[in-house]
């Protein structure tokens, strides 16, 4: 059979079959300075919108500036129309969840709500980012309950959106787990979103890296090993990475000032990185890079191109579901997303 004689319509089938995008997914979360309409839309799959909260009354609201901000993203599936739209909801700090999941009545209003939201915006999908069920955080209530009923809270929003919407969450790993059913709520779930990062920061006594992939201590790695051990499949697992650095000033200057007590707590910007001095190094154990300024005493950990190629491997690797990051206004040139994009869309 010559090519000529082949319908013209199953060619179009076969070159957009080629052309499909990666099985990975590559999730941004655009905050407030993301300038959405310069996002690199044909690089992801998937975009969270942070964030909408949980009102008083158990309901998910948005302030004034979502609805033309989500207008714009919904925008940007004239250049990538597989690309999806998710409203996140929560964030650090972010109170009224588990009031909202208390009781079946709660439950029933809080899903409701869900679909009025995701309807009026012609949105794609929730992701829930609650800090955390169980456990205090900044003036947040919560139940030792909570456990059960993020569980019931999932459940509820799965029967009222049914398979036409997407519903994930933002995870931890160590205590995260002893306040949720990890092993049971994850079937709700289209996927998890891993905060595989923030190891360290003004709240550990040492510097340290804050996104390490292996390590002793806390680790993107153990992590992932963690959800894999409660039963959740590696394709619901996806991978998250700062775009941003942690650093100290004030270090204590012996090995490089890392794992030393420090004067002050500071965070960059990746595009903020390019202006800090110091020697650029490499924890071979970690897989991690930092920054030392023995001037300034000084010391940053932070992903970079080659840390970033090296996790997408380990995504490859172990057949997760892919990668999301935090957030998109600090790589404004997209100099970190087009590393991901070529690692796991090639």
């Amino acid at each position: 059979m010559s090519f000529r004689s082949i319908p013209l319509a199953f060619v179009l089938l076969l070159l957009c079959a080629c052309s499909t995008t990666s099985r990975y997914r590559i999730i941004a979360y655009a905050f407030n300075d993301t300038d959405i309409p310069r996002m690199g839309a044909e690089k992801l799959t998937h975009i969270n919108y942070a964030f909408g909260l949980v009102s008083t009354d158990g309901l998910i609201v948005l302030d004034e500036k979502a609805p033309p901000r989500l207008a714009q993203l919904g925008a940007l599936k004239t250049k990538n129309p597989q690309l999806k739209i998710l409203l996140s909801v929560g964030g650090w700090g972010a109170d009224h969840f588990s009031d909202a999941a208390l009781t079946d009545a709660s439950r029933e209003k809080f899903a409701t709500s869900a679909l009025d939201v995701l309807r009026e915006h012609r949105l794609d999908g929730i992701d829930l980012d609650w800090e955390y069920p169980g456990q205090p955080g900044p003036g947040i209530k919560y139940r030792a309950e909570d456990k059960q009923n993020f569980t019931l809270m999932l459940k509820a929003l799965r029967e009222k959106l049914g398979d036409a919407y997407l519903i994930t969450i933002a995870s931890s790993a160590g205590e995260y787990f002893e306040h949720t059913e990890m092993d049971r709520l994850h079937v709700y779930l289209d996927w998890i979103n891993i905060m595989t990062y923030d190891f360290a920061g003004e709240w550990t006594p040492t510097t340290g890296h804050h996104s390490a992939l292996h390590g002793d201590g806390l680790s993107a790695a153990s992590f992932v090993r963690q959800h894999l051990d409660a039963g959740i499949p590696p394709s619901k697992i996806v991978m998250g990475v700062p775009f941003y650095g942690r650093g100290w000033t004030g270090v204590n200057p012996l090995n490089n000032g890392f794992n030393q007590p420090y004067a002050k707590a500071i965070e960059v910007s990746w595009s903020g990185m390019a202006a800090q001095s110091g020697e650029r190094l490499w924890d071979d154990e970690a897989q991690a890079p930092y920054v030392w300024d023995a001037q300034s005493t000084t010391f940053i950990s932070y992903d970079d191109p080659r840390s970033l190629r090296v996790k997408a491997d380990f995504i490859r690797k172990h057949r997760l579901g892919g990668v999301m990051y935090w957030e998109h206004s600090q790589d404004p040139d997209e100099e970190l997303l087009s590393v991901l994009a070529e690692s796991l869309q090639r």
